[in-house]
């Protein structure tokens, strides 16, 4: 799985430019199960298990990443951006970038630190302020490279470190498809519905239409969130901490989880030694929040890696905490198929 994982973070798709990931997907999965894609984007994919399955199992994944759109050819060349998603500006500054279909090089550059006064001096530029520097002398000579509305997506390789981290961008939510690729190239016990979701990160938008389509009595969110076990967090504020196992939580900004999967989740992960824990702060969100409400109400749960530095290009993860989250995964899919909630 860290294999495939790599693969999907140097594959670039920002919401609603998905397709490179799209057909990452569709190229692994083709000769094993069913799919179609959707109007929006998203991959559904049916794979038959060895059982019938007595309640429809959807586990869904996100394939867009955090990153820029350019909004402005500046008449020295410069580029303005701005943000695809939820960034934070402070990861941003210096870091190199792609832009465009053709992956032209750039750098994320600022005012420089001695032009700078007063609150200028002390506090990281916002978005605005900044630009991209692709090596253009001016306007005409940017132009032959890139476009207003090209995609930019941070420049980051894959890197293996320490015993069991692995850094790079977009984890959130390549590790997801991950998992589903996985599952899907395994035997199943009961048919199970993958959906290969896109443009979460500005709205959850494509985990609406999917869950419209499928209509699954129970709902698998496999995602990342954000692990703050780091220099100068208080232990009320890590949020997760990496090493620890699968993330379930009990209530996030967009949905309050059901409280029977919920302990369900702790007691068939106890019963199998899967390492697993909660968020201790209520914070983030993701497709569930647009999946539980859908069709009547849809029985929904989210399993979510620990992931530092998230949103950016050197996102950090564990990959015990992968292998928790698979196994946690398949585990309650087949309890769910079978309608058993603890």
């Amino acid at each position: 799985m860290v294999d495939l994982l790599k693969e999907l973070c140097l594959i670039d798709g920002i919401s609603g430019r998905e397709d490179k990931v799209r057909e990452y997907i569709i190229s692994e999965i083709k000769d094993k199960c069913k799919y179609e894609t959707d109007p929006l984007g998203n991959v559904i994919a049916f794979k038959e298990g060895k059982n019938r399955a007595k309640k429809k199992v959807m586990l869904s994944a996100h394939m867009d990443e955090v990153g820029f759109i350019v909004t402005y050819i500046c008449d020295n060349g410069f580029l303005k951006f701005t943000n695809v998603g939820g960034v934070d500006s402070k990861v941003t500054l210096g870091k190199s970038v792609k832009v465009g279909e053709n992956g032209v090089n750039g750098v994320i550059g600022s005012k420089a630190i001695h032009l700078c006064h007063g609150d200028e001096e002390k506090n990281a530029p916002s978005l605005d302020k900044l630009y991209i520097d692709i090596g253009a002398e001016n306007r005409e000579e940017a132009e032959r490279y890139v476009q207003i509305g090209d995609s930019v997506h941070f420049s980051s390789d894959f890197v293996a470190f320490g015993k069991s981290k692995i850094k790079a961008k977009a984890i959130d939510d390549r590790f997801g498809c991950a998992i589903m690729l996985e599952m899907i190239k395994s035997e199943l016990e009961f048919d199970t519905y993958f959906a290969f979701l896109v443009q979460e990160e500005v709205g959850c938008r494509g985990a609406s239409a999917a869950a419209f389509s499928v209509k699954p009595d129970y709902a698998i969110v496999l995602e990342a969130t954000t692990a703050a076990d780091v220099a100068f967090v208080g232990d009320a504020d890590t949020v997760c901490v990496q090493g620890k196992g699968a993330v379930v939580s009990f209530m996030d900004r967009s949905t309050i989880y059901n409280r029977d999967m919920f302990r369900g989740a702790f007691k068939l992960a106890a019963e199998n030694s899967i390492a697993i824990q909660t968020k201790t702060t209520v914070a983030g969100g993701n497709d569930a929040g647009a999946i539980h409400k859908s069709n009547g109400g849809i029985y929904t749960i989210a399993i979510s890696l620990p992931c530092r530095y998230i949103h950016s290009a050197t996102s950090v993860a564990d990959t015990k905490d992968m292998k928790a989250c698979y196994n946690l995964a398949v585990l309650l899919a087949e309890n769910y198929a079978q309608d058993k909630i603890s």
